[in-house]
């Protein structure tokens, strides 16, 4: 399975659910890769601060910020369970290259009207995507979402009947993803039993029942 996280907005924390995706398939024992799509290189920096740490390698990361991706990516795929690919913001050339890499298109966003999930322009990049490759399944994704807020609910009602549609699980506004992110962890290394760990692991949980 190939995923790709795109969103032209930037700071919806598509790198965030990137890495964490990856480290929960691998902690299942999945053989996985993840693509750092994105030329700011942000998931490459992860991977190089746990090394710095010391922490045990989960998955490998590529850096692989060009065009030629949807080609790559296949290749890639035959030596891995699942492929995880860390899209860019607002590189439309990219983001077609990871749309056609894609089994599976994750478009994050937080709920607010004003965000990524009403861009009409990648709406538009996963019509044109589906063109050439109708069976792709994208979803959206509610990230950082306060705990019971009217806005996270009202914009998961509004995506209900949205297409793409809007996946169940969703990604809670924690301090930990913060904090995991900037030591080169994962929450899982942090606490494996905390409500982060459980939300991303229902949310790998969701996706995989997707290509079931």
């Amino acid at each position: 399975m190939i995923v790709a996280l795109l969103n032209q907005k930037g700071g919806v924390g598509k790198t965030t659910l990137a890495l964490h995706l990856a480290g929960e398939w691998a902690r299942k024992g999945k053989r996985v890769t993840l693509i750092d799509a994105d030329p700011q290189g942000s998931a490459l920096d992860w991977s190089e601060q746990r090394a710095r740490e010391g922490l045990p390698r989960l998955f490998g990361v590529i850096g692989l910020a060009r065009d030629t991706l949807h080609l790559e990516a296949p290749e890639l795929a035959r030596d891995a369970d699942h492929v995880v690919i860390d899209g860019p913001p607002r590189v439309a050339g990219l983001m077609r290259s990871a749309l056609l890499a894609a089994n599976v298109v994750l478009v994050p966003a937080q709920p607010s009207p004003f965000d990524g999930w009403a861009s009409g322009e990648m709406l538009k990049l996963i019509a044109e995507a589906r063109i050439f490759r109708p069976q792709i399944i994208a979803r959206f994704v509610l990230n950082r979402c306060a705990a019971r807020t009217i806005i996270a609910r009202e914009t998961a009602e509004a995506l209900a009947e949205h297409d793409p549609p809007v996946l169940a699980a969703r990604i809670g506004q924690r301090v930990v993803f913060a904090d995991a992110a900037q030591s080169g962890r994962l929450v899982f290394d942090i606490d494996e039993t905390s409500p982060a760990a459980r939300e991303i692991t229902a949310l790998a949980e969701e996706i995989g029942s997707l290509v079931r």
